[in-house]
């Protein structure tokens, strides 16, 4: 019998060497993150960011994005164009070099590239590789230049060809113009999915549009019934963005906004406070969005609490040092936008999709220059300047008091998790990756719940009539009310200063709630209350929604349910023969099912539907809780106005 165990004949013969692109098929999660919906969209944006990159670097003013009927994607500019000459020593053009050799492009000497968002110089060669083909073809001096690629293996010389062959949308469009068009299909051998999702594109293509002022994007979506287009143009950066940001809500002040260049780096900051309780800081790194924030994001913050406690003091709204805010302060309700640009070449990320940034240097210039700037705004607009500090001193004020009513409330621990409420019926397993806790409309349903659960890793709490709308209330409110309370204790992870998602107790939180308008209401304000406190377990998709079935069809001893009216139709049609009379069971809440019923339709592993709550678009996210859970009544209104057509009257 062979043995498993590793030989001990360890030679030259073992060692194996990955020639050209075979390193990134081998490993693609070393390059793109990821092989699912993620790194399939990482892969595109590479490529968009080689078209942001002429743009940034002054040469082209469109960038054009298709989504093509055969599932592959397009990415055009009217730069410059990739160079087509020969690379000295390699006998190969620079287009061949760019698409099949890893860490060779234009962004490493730092001439042709002084700022660029595709850093590593692996963007276009690693899409190449883990794509099943692709080609490019670059106009220069009127010639249209073409390569294609399988896999990242080149297929074809460069060639001069009359016509693109690109789509007649693109083709006609860029017939006259110089730049660089790359289409490619990403390998189903690689990517758990091909499909583009034109909404997280968008967003994507929204964010460079604003960080790229006067750059026009194009975004053509030509899948069969998926058919749209969009544009963007902006002349006002990021202090548009902030604008846009703030749209639903009611701003405290102009927007704060500042630019400084200090060598070689640049620092862009715009800022505005707005009534809601909510923070939405955005930072970037040449048209990257550094979505774990890094060295920028924390001089930021820092100077931030030092500028507006500064400012307290000198006009004496802080008497002493007890009267000074902290960090939480000043980020109640704070919308703002750190924008940093910088040579590639010192740039250092944190992996290579870019999500934090590493540079330590970065942090005190970033913070220098944004005390500096809000400074100088609170001396030239002092009403507003006091507009601000009577926000953040309101946000202490609460602070104090939501510590205060934690004391009071619960004994010392309790909302970190150590005295679990009364009312949680939980699980017997202690690991949280396998524990799931069910939160369920009212004791009935609950005690329904109860009965039917796997009592070893599956916990019921019940949430009793309407809740509080966190988008309207501070901490210390939240914390008093009852529910939330119990909800607070019984997940494990605090809230507000206390929080630690190390210490969540499930890593599936389950809404429960009854098919009808009430239900759906507890539903949204439950929602309400994840994304705006507890916001990590949606971002880590700890967050489900649970889908119980809304008929029950019976025909003697033949039983099923349907999720749907559809799904009821479809599966009468199957059960219906002769005159046989099928009843129909409408099921308006929970309650109305027996312990076995709700566990083998809504509860059980096997069977159940689960709706994961995902937040792709937070910016997005924050406006639609904004205007349907908000103080605001206009903006709610011209919604409910322009979708009444699409709602339909469950009676």
């Amino acid at each position: 019998m062979a043995s498993s165990s590793p030989s001990s004949d360890y030679s030259a013969k073992n060692i194996q060497v990955l020639e050209g692109l075979e390193p990134v098929r081998k490993r693609p999660g070393m390059y793109i993150g990821s092989t699912d919906s993620l790194g399939l969209h990482e892969s595109l944006r590479e490529i968009i960011d080689n078209a942001v990159d002429e743009a940034l670097a002054g040469f082209a003013k469109n960038v054009w994005i298709v989504l093509n009927t055969d599932g592959s994607a397009t990415v055009a500019d009217d730069g410059r164009g990739i160079p087509v000459d020969e690379v000295e020593g390699y006998g190969k053009s620079a287009l061949e070099i760019v698409m099949t050799k890893l860490h060779a492009g234009g962004k490493f000497g730092g001439s042709a590239y002084k700022v660029s968002g595709g850093l590593h110089g692996v963007g276009a060669s690693v899409v190449n590789a883990l794509s099943e083909w692709t080609w490019v073809e670059v106009r220069r001096k009127g010639k249209i230049h073409r390569q294609e690629y399988e896999r990242g293996i080149t297929k074809t010389e460069v060639t001069v060809i009359k016509e693109s062959k690109a789509s007649s949308i693109i083709s006609t469009i860029i017939k006259d113009l110089s730049g660089t068009t790359t289409t490619f299909m990403p390998d189903n051998q690689i990517f758990s999915t091909i499909e583009f999702d034109f909404d997280y594109i968008k967003k994507a293509i929204r964010e460079r549009a604003y960080l790229v002022p006067s750059l026009y994007f194009h975004f053509i979506d030509q899948r069969i019934d998926k058919e749209k287009e969009i544009n963007y143009y902006f002349e006002g950066g990021i202090k548009s963005l902030v604008e846009k940001i703030n749209e639903n809500k009611e701003p405290l002040h102009k927007s704060i906004y500042f630019k400084k260049q200090n060598g070689e780096v640049e620092v862009e900051v715009a800022i505005q406070y707005n009534n809601s309780y909510a923070e939405n800081v955005e930072s970037y790194v040449n048209v990257i969005n550094t979505v774990n924030g890094g060295s920028h994001l924390t001089g930021f913050r820092m100077a931030l609490t030092r500028a507006i406690n500064d400012y307290g003091k000198k006009i004496g709204s802080f008497k002493n040092e007890e009267d000074s805010i902290t960090g939480d302060d000043t980020r109640e309700g704070l919308t703002a936008v750190v924008y940093i640009k910088m040579p590639q070449d010192i740039i250092q990320f944190e992996g290579q999709t870019k999500g934090k940034l590493g540079n330590s240097e970065i942090q005190p210039l970033t913070q220098q220059i944004t005390k500096e700037g809000i400074s100088l705004f609170f001396e030239e607009n002092p009403t507003e300047a006091r507009r601000i500090l009577e926000k953040v001193y309101l946000a202490a004020k609460a602070r104090l008091a939501a510590k205060a009513a934690k004391e009071a409330i619960l004994r010392k621990g309790a909302l970190e998790g150590s005295s679990l409420p009364g009312k949680l019926w939980d699980c017997q397993e202690r690991d949280p990756s396998k524990c799931e806790i069910y939160l369920v409309e009212g004791d009935s349903a609950a005690g329904t719940a109860k009965g039917g659960r796997d009592r070893k890793n599956q916990a019921i709490l019940p949430i009793g009539g309407k809740i509080l709308n966190t988008e309207r209330a501070r901490l210390d409110k939240i914390i008093e009310f009852e529910e939330l309370k119990n909800l607070i204790i019984a997940l494990g992870m605090g809230i507000g200063e206390t929080l630690n998602p190390q210490k969540l107790r499930y890593h599936r939180v389950i809404i429960m709630t009854d098919a009808d308008v009430d239900g759906e209401h507890i539903e949204t304000l439950l929602l309400t209350f994840f994304y705006r406190h507890l916001t990590e377990i949606v971002k880590q998709g700890y967050l489900y929604i649970a889908q119980p079935p809304l008929y029950k069809l019976q025909r003697g001893k033949d039983i099923r349910y349907a999720y749907s009216d559809d799904q009821k139709d479809s599966i009468m049609k199957t059960m219906k023969t002769g005159n046989a009379v099928i009843n129909v069971q409408r099921y308006k809440g929970l309650g109305e099912m027996n312990a076995d019923q709700l566990w083998e339709t809504t509860m059980n592993p096997e069977n159940r539907i689960l709706k994961k709550v995902n937040v792709a678009d937070m910016e997005e996210a924050d406006a639609v809780f904004t205007m349907l859970m908000g103080d605001q009544v206009p903006p709610r209104k011209h919604f409910i106005q322009s979708n009444a057509r699409e709602a339909k009257l469950d009676l």
